[in-house]
């Protein structure tokens, strides 16, 4: 779909599949990135169509932005397209079917106020926004995260230990997350045990990030 856009340059950046590694694979592709503000998005998402415009009309130097999702259900996954998110009037007659969970923020108001949040709560890096400056300030993501969850609220955890703020607004830079079986969650008990070590850490630079990529 958006491979049609010649004006815009893909690069695929790739690794072996051995198992979860997102942290390593969100570095390589940071590193290998050439733009000063860095979107952060999964695979299994797809973004409104303001969704760049609205990020880059609210970064903000000194911030990261957090993003909203909204959950299509396995009822309509298989018919849920990119065209969906052309226009209002399709994006509502899935919502009205009550397939489309966090619905409220599919309705994009332009002038609504973002805010400034604290806290840890609905961090999610499928959705986000921050400068690559600051990324190269805490190293990145931290490696030590294998296999499903938490690497997203280690990184946001140094980004606030280095001095950003979190920014959001719930009906602008929307995307649409599409309902799929849920990874392995055998890493978890692991990686709630490393964050919980690594915030008692007063660094903000992890040791096994960007530095250490095999490139």
């Amino acid at each position: 779909h958006y491979l049609k856009h010649q004006q815009i340059l893909f690069r695929h950046i790739w690794q072996e599949d051995k198992g979860f590694r997102a942290a390593r694979i969100r570095n390589r592709a940071i590193a290998a990135s050439e733009s000063d503000y860095l979107i952060l998005m999964d695979g299994d998402c797809i973004p409104d169509r303001f969704f760049v415009e609205d990020h880059m009309d609210l970064a903000q130097k000194g911030c990261f932005f957090q993003g909203k999702r909204v959950l299509v259900e396995q009822e309509i996954v298989n018919r849920f397209h990119p065209d969906a998110c052309d226009s209002i009037a399709k994006l509502m007659s899935f919502a009205l079917k009550s397939q489309l969970s966090n619905r409220h923020h599919i309705f994009r108001l332009p002038f609504f106020p973002s805010y400034m949040k604290k806290g840890m709560s609905g961090i999610r890096s499928c959705n986000m926004g921050v400068y690559k400056k600051d990324l190269i300030a805490v190293n990145g993501f931290n490696h030590d995260f294998v296999g499903w969850g938490r690497e997203d609220s280690e990184i946001v955890a140094r980004l606030y230990r280095y001095g950003l703020k979190r920014k959001e607004n719930p009906f602008r830079a929307v995307c649409y997350h599409l309902w799929h079986p849920e990874n392995d969650r055998g890493s978890l008990e692991k990686n709630d045990q490393l964050l919980e070590e690594i915030m008692q850490n007063e660094s903000f630079i992890c040791k096994n990030g960007l530095n250490q990529l095999d490139v």
